[in-house]
């Protein structure tokens, strides 16, 4: 190998105060394991001797404990974008000691070509083999990591070991022009490939290479539990009744689905239900439920950006790579989770919400409208260009101190011209073509907890007229209540 290999320590002493770096990751999949922490050293060290030292980070989405954890202990970040669900992290974001900026994820790498996010000084990834020539084979994701190789002035690789070289034909990278040359992207349908099995950059930007032999980060989900596993059924039947209305082909369509216990069961219900048939995915992360409908025959297709499954999962992919090859592929977030595709494509999306109010509108971000949890993700990209979109939670958290289906949402990340179905263990509504006051009808009626149904009702007839009725003075009473006495049953209208 003609690069020069370093340690760690080595490669963070060449990241200086105020870096922009572009780094690999998509969740902990296929995120840095060693630089990071030996970034947050030298930051503790420079900290310690009265000296500023922080960077600015830009991954696809979230990392795991190894990047945005230790990087955020020692206070090694100033600007973050365009996701995270490191607690450090978001309590830095929440305290403004963190420049973090929320972002739809197909964005991020749009913003980074358009130049909206300044110079990339360094692109820092993961790889599991890289040429003489410069060509660099990314590992279980591919998120920002293309574009951030192509836009840095200087490149370190992680040379993961852990993962093999055999991966190479996972991957699909093609990236768009700027306008005004773009053009279509080329994908018709979820298993179509259109671009490189590898990032080829000019060798002479790689700067060094540090070598690892680590697992990705996962860990494992809950296992479903009697509303997750109700909120799966209640999505399944649904889509399957939409199929015999003849509302969905035959054939069905492709799903998108987030991240989570949710998500995992609302893909175990389609894939155990008889009158779905087999099914293909176009969605930006694949998980442990997902490989294994793959096995099963009952997933055909399935795209993304992100292999976010445990070791013991992907050590089984990698057992029988050649079958799951014909059957994965893995893009830039900027396909992925493409609005254009999703729309060609007829992609159903499946996201989680925080909460939902009377007319749709969904909250998928904040927690009582100030406090960042994760982010949007990638949620917005499939919900605006959804075949059908579709919003699940719990009708209650907490134990039932907190509504789901609240009069207003807190924050407003989804609104209610690109929501069509909200579902939760109760029921489901479906919003599509229906005026504002049928909807909250429905909500309350088919979503909203028992406890909570009289509430909502009362708060609706407080609103005398009006096209969507509303009124600021009570909107967040519910919430309000919460904030003072813990429990939003106390709100009164």
């Amino acid at each position: 190998m003609k690069y020069k290999i370093m340690t760690a320590q080595e490669a963070a002493s060449l990241i200086e105060n105020g870096n922009t770096c572009a780094v690999s990751g998509f969740t902990p999949a296929g995120a840095l394991k060693a630089i990071p922490a030996a970034i947050a050293a030298k930051a503790e060290a420079e900290h310690a001797a009265g000296r500023p030292f922080a960077i600015n980070v830009i991954s696809g989405a979230s990392t795991g404990p190894s990047c945005d954890g230790v990087l955020a202990k020692a206070k090694a970040i100033k600007f973050r974008t365009p996701y995270q669900s490191n607690a450090d992290l978001r309590a830095g974001a929440n305290a403004n000691e963190i420049d973090f900026v929320d972002m739809h994820l197909s964005m991020a790498p749009q913003f980074m070509n358009y130049g909206f996010m300044g110079q990339i000084d360094w692109a820092i990834v993961e790889a599991a083999d890289v040429s003489d020539s410069g060509e660099i084979l990314l590992t279980t994701s591919l998120g920002t990591a293309p574009t951030g190789l192509k836009l840095a002035k200087k490149i370190l690789i992680e040379l993961n070991e852990y993962h093999p070289a055999a991966i190479r034909g996972l991957h699909d990278i093609y990236e768009t022009a700027n306008p005004p040359m773009r053009r279509e992207i080329p994908i018709y349908a979820a298993g179509d490939r259109c671009g490189k099995e590898v990032v080829k950059v000019d060798p002479s930007k790689i700067v060094g290479i540090v070598q690892t032999n680590k697992a990705d980060e996962v860990g494992g989900f809950k296992p479903a539990d009697p509303i997750t596993t109700k909120i799966g059924q209640n999505v399944a039947d649904f889509l399957a009744a939409e199929m015999k209305a003849g509302r969905i082909p035959s054939c069905f369509l492709p799903i998108q689905s987030g991240v989570g216990n949710i998500a995992n069961a609302v893909l175990g219900s389609l894939g155990s239900n008889p009158e779905i048939p087999p099914f293909t995915m176009y969605s930006e992360v694949l998980q442990d439920s997902v490989i294994d409908l793959v096995e099963k025959g009952r997933i055909s297709a399935a795209s993304a950006t992100s292999l976010t499954v445990t070791p013991e999962k992907i050590q089984e992919v990698y057992s029988n790579l050649k079958f799951f090859k014909e059957r994965l592929v893995l893009r830039p977030q900027e396909i992925s989770n493409s609005p254009e595709v999703a729309r060609r494509i007829g992609v159903i999306s499946i996201n989680t919400a925080i909460e939902a109010d009377l007319f749709g509108n969904v909250n998928s971000s904040h927690i009582m409208g100030k406090n960042l949890m994760n982010g949007i993700g990638g949620s917005g990209d499939f919900t605006r260009a959804a075949y059908i979109s579709i919003y699940t939670a719990p009708s209650v958290a907490k134990g039932g101190l907190i509504s789901a289906i609240v009069p207003l949402v807190s924050h407003c990340d989804h609104n209610e011209h690109s929501v069509d179905i909200i579902v939760t263990e109760y029921g489901v509504a479906d919003l599509r073509c229906k005026t504002p006051i049928q909807r909250a009808h429905l909500i309350i009626e088919n979503c909203a907890n028992p406890e909570y149904k009289d509430l909502l009702k009362s708060y609706l007839s407080s609103v005398k007229c009006g096209h969507t009725p509303q009124t600021l003075a009570k909107a967040f009473a519910m919430h309000e209540a919460f904030v003072k006495d813990g429990d939003m049953r106390k709100a009164v209208f």
